[in-house]
């Protein structure tokens, strides 16, 4: 990952060479199939006065504007992919045997599509999806602070709307991300089946980096 510290590189091309040198570790691996490990993306750079952002798939990047206000960056492609399939699993309640099928098919279709022109981009072994990355800058005197987060704790706004962005940042600001990634969880809890807020699995990775000028 220290291309991408590097500002005389792009945020882009540093993916590419990550790709690219992740997938040279493992020479012995069959890249090429379907079930080789992907992950989606969200980088924060300050460049001096600048913050670049790079975002594949669904990790959002948010700023908090100085001026009042969030920006949010995120990467909402994959909701476009397989719409009867994602509809199916979440008319299902999680941890049931129709929820689990419905995930099953989901998950062997998926591959068919993902990294390819007709479905949506995921960092994997092949470096041209850094090419498909959303990207962008802000000056830092714009920004009172940022958040960096996996899409298992930007779903507490997007997913349960429990929680909108002007409160995601206020429990930053007082409990840090820990503290956010709690109140995800204690959501969560509160409907652990998914009857009240259908979803693809009952919780997912839950990752913050909040930054504060």
């Amino acid at each position: 990952m220290a291309y991408l510290a590097e500002t005389s590189v792009t945020l882009t091309d540093g993916l590419a060479l990550v790709l690219e040198r992740v997938a040279a570790l493992h020479p012995d691996c069959d890249l090429a199939d379907s079930g080789t490990p992907t992950a989606t993306v969200a980088v924060l750079r300050q460049r001096h006065a600048v913050l670049d952002h790079l975002v594949l798939a669904d990790s959002p990047v948010v700023f908090e504007k100085a001026a009042g206000g969030q920006a949010v960056i995120t990467d909402l492609r994959v909701d476009d992919v397989l719409p009867e399939l994602r509809a199916e699993v979440e008319s299902y309640q999680t941890h049931t045997p129709g929820h689990r099928a419905a995930v099953q098919r989901l998950v062997l279709t998926q591959p068919q599509v993902r990294n390819t022109p007709e479905g949506h981009w995921v960092a994997g072994t092949n470096p041209e999806a850094a090419q498909h990355c959303l990207t962008g800058s802000a000056m830092l005197r714009d920004v009172r602070s940022a958040a960096v987060l996996s899409d298992g704790v930007s779903r507490l706004v997007t997913e349960y709307g429990t929680a909108n962005w002007d409160e995601t940042f206020a429990i930053l600001r007082t409990d840090g991300p820990r503290g956010l990634i709690e109140t995800v969880r204690k959501t969560e809890a509160t409907d652990p089946t998914g009857r009240r807020r259908p979803r693809y699995n009952s919780g997912d990775d839950a990752t913050v980096a909040y930054c504060q000028w």
